[in-house]
C-alpha cells in the first residue's frame, strides 16, 4: 500500500477515519475485501501470493495497516510484510506490546511502517526508527516513507481528508483517492529511483498497463469498535473493477 492518510481523534464518536490506496503490479493476484474463513474475526482484502494483508480489521476493534519503506538499494528479504498486519490481529497482545515485541525482530522484515491499534489507542512502529509510536489526536499521512513525510501526495491527501471530516462519508474518502494529478517535478521527492519512477509514483491514484491502485478503502471506525469498510477495486489503466461494503 503507497498512501494512506487518516484522522485519529480517540474522543470522538469516530475515533479513526482513513482513506488507503494499495498500489501494486495488477497481475499480483489478491482477494478483494471480504471475511477470511482461515481467521474467523478478520476482515479485509488479501494477498494470495505471499497471504497476508495491507490493512484489516479484526475482533475487539482492532485494526492494521502496513506500508513499505521505498529503498531501492535494500536487499530482498525472504519473510513477507504482509503478515505482519495478521499477527496482530489474530493475536491476543495490545498495539504497544505487539509493536515492542515486533522491534526486536523487524530486521527480518523489508523496511515497513505498521499502524496497529483498536477504538482507544493507536500506534505506528517505523522499522527504520524501531522503536513504536503511540499517536496522539491528529490528521496524519503514510507513504512510502516516515510518518507525515512531505511528500506532494501526503500533503494532498491529508488536506482532501481535513475537507472530508466534518461529516466523513465513504464515498468522499473513495473520491479523494481517486485524485490522479501529478505534482511539478521540482515537488517530487529523490528516493533513488529515477526521475519517470519518481513521477509515475507521485499522485494519490496511480494507473499504467501494468501497475497502479488496485484497491482504494475508506474506513470509519465508530468509538463502540463497530467499523464500516468500503473497498473499490480497479484493474490497468485505473479501469473500475466494482465496490464491496462490509459493516462489522
Amino acid at each position: 500500500m503507497c498512501l494512506i492518510v487518516f484522522a485519529w481523534r480517540p474522543s470522538h464518536p469516530l475515533p479513526l477515519v482513513l482513506a488507503a490506496n494499495r498500489d501494486e503490479f495488477y497481475d499480483r493476484p489478491s482477494q478483494p475485501l471480504a471475511a477470511w474463513e482461515d481467521f474467523p474475526g478478520i476482515y479485509g482484502g488479501r494477498d494470495l501470493q505471499a497471504g497476508g494483508t495491507w490493512l484489516a480489521v479484526g475482533p475487539e476493534g482492532r485494526f492494521a495497516a502496513l506500508t513499505n519503506i521505498r529503498d531501492p538499494r535494500q536487499p530482498p528479504f525472504g519473510r513477507s510484510r504482509g503478515e505482519l498486519p495478521v499477527q496482530f490481529l489474530s493475536g491476543e497482545l495490545g498495539p504497544e506490546a505487539f509493536l515492542a515485541e515486533l522491534a526486536g525482530r523487524a530486521g527480518e522484515y523489508s523496511a515497513f511502517n505498521l499502524l496497529a491499534g483498536d477504538a482507544r489507542q493507536l500506534w505506528l512502529l517505523n522499522s527504520r526508527e524501531n522503536a513504536p509510536q503511540q499517536l496522539s489526536e491528529g490528521i496524519y499521512g503514510l507513504s512510502n516513507a516516515a510518518l507525515n513525510t512531505p511528500w506532494p501526495k501526503v500533503e494532498k491527501g491529508r488536506a482532501l481528508l481535513s475537507e472530508c471530516l466534518i461529516t466523513p462519508q465513504a464515498p468522499a474518502l473513495l473520491d479523494l483517492l481517486h485524485d490522479a494529478q501529478q505534482p511539478a517535478d521540482e515537488a517530487l521527492p529523490d528516493t533513488g529511483v529515477g526521475l519517470n519512477t519518481e513521477r509515475l509514483l507521485s499522485g494519490i491514484f496511480i494507473a499504467t498497463r501494468s501497475y497502479g491502485t488496485l484497491a482504494s478503502t475508506a474506513l470509519l471506525m465508530r468509538a463502540d469498535g463497530t467499523r464500516q469498510l468500503v473497498e473499490r477495486r480497479y484493474g490497468p489503466f485505473g479501469e473500475p473493477l466494482g465496490e464491496i461494503e462490509l459493516e462489522v
